[in-house]
């Protein structure tokens, strides 16, 4: 029968065959959530299906407790200054890699695997004995642990950043910029920059979502001398499984509402008719 003559499915019947594959997937990843959820916000929970009441109370401690939410603020400021070290040092690499030394780029794939390649308790150990002592005595300060995250968020900021620059034209871009009259710098900052803001946005929120919950490196290089929030969590695990839940549900939403606001002020729309 030639391929012409083949019936095809509908649209309709497309529709529904992707309904079924996703309400199974999204109902299996759902479905922890939601149990955290009740758990931390349930009065208690038994041998039954649901929770025998409702209340606020372990939220409401969870933001009272002052180690939370210094704790909190000890994370936020690690990963943000992990996450701009990482931009600032990163993103002219991939730039290099894409529009000039594409021998580059080959060197970076193999080097953007050695986090994944070493095992974090394995790293931690050789960062131990590094700066243990010496001239540069790091362990147990915060910034060993930014500098360590630097190196986590490589794969997923690199990988973000290279793919971001071959969605369009950065070559022909930057020569037309220099045509015009721009010197290489000024081309980067207002013709590729502005192209690569999806893509930035992206490499940002991955990186996060991945270091905000990093615990190994954080519980062996700093410990309880800078108390994260994984560390807090894993210090305060035994006190009441409705406070851990709390926690949990409340880095989950803030993470969420993080990267809504950031991928829906990003969006790029098209100009209208009659727009000049």
């Amino acid at each position: 029968m030639p391929a012409w003559a083949r019936p095809t499915a509908s649209p309709a019947h497309r529709l529904r065959l992707h309904t079924w594959i996703a309400i199974p997937v999204f109902t299996l990843l759902a479905l922890p959530l939601l149990a955290t959820l009740l758990y931390a916000v349930s009065t208690r929970w038994g041998a039954t299906l649901l929770p025998d009441g409702l209340t606020l109370e372990w939220l409401a401690r969870l933001w009272s407790t002052p180690r939370f939410i210094a704790a909190f603020g000890r994370s936020l400021f690690v990963v943000a200054g992990a996450l701009v070290i990482s931009l600032v040092l990163i993103l002219p690499v991939a730039f290099l890699a894409h529009t000039r030394y594409p021998r580059l780029d080959r060197w970076m794939n193999v080097l953007i695997l050695a986090p994944f390649a070493v095992p974090p308790v394995v790293s931690s150990v050789g960062l131990l004995q590094l700066y243990a002592g010496g001239p540069l005595p790091l362990v147990g300060t915060p910034w060993i642990l930014m500098l360590t995250y630097v190196s986590i968020a490589l794969p997923f900021m690199y990988r973000s950043l290279i793919n971001s620059l071959r969605s369009f034209e950065a070559n022909e871009l930057m020569e037309a910029a220099q045509l015009l009259g721009a010197s290489p710098l000024t081309a980067f900052f207002n013709v590729i920059l502005p192209n690569m803001r999806l893509g930035i946005r992206i490499a940002i929120f991955l990186s996060f979502s991945f270091l905000i919950g990093e615990f190994v490196f954080a519980n062996m290089l700093v410990g309880t001398r800078f108390e994260t929030l994984q560390i807090y969590l894993f210090n305060v695990r035994r006190e009441s499984g409705h406070f851990t839940s709390a926690l949990v549900i409340t880095l989950f939403v803030f993470i969420l509402i993080l990267t809504w606001l950031g991928n829906g002020r990003g969006e790029i729309t098209a100009p209208e008719a009659g727009d000049t």
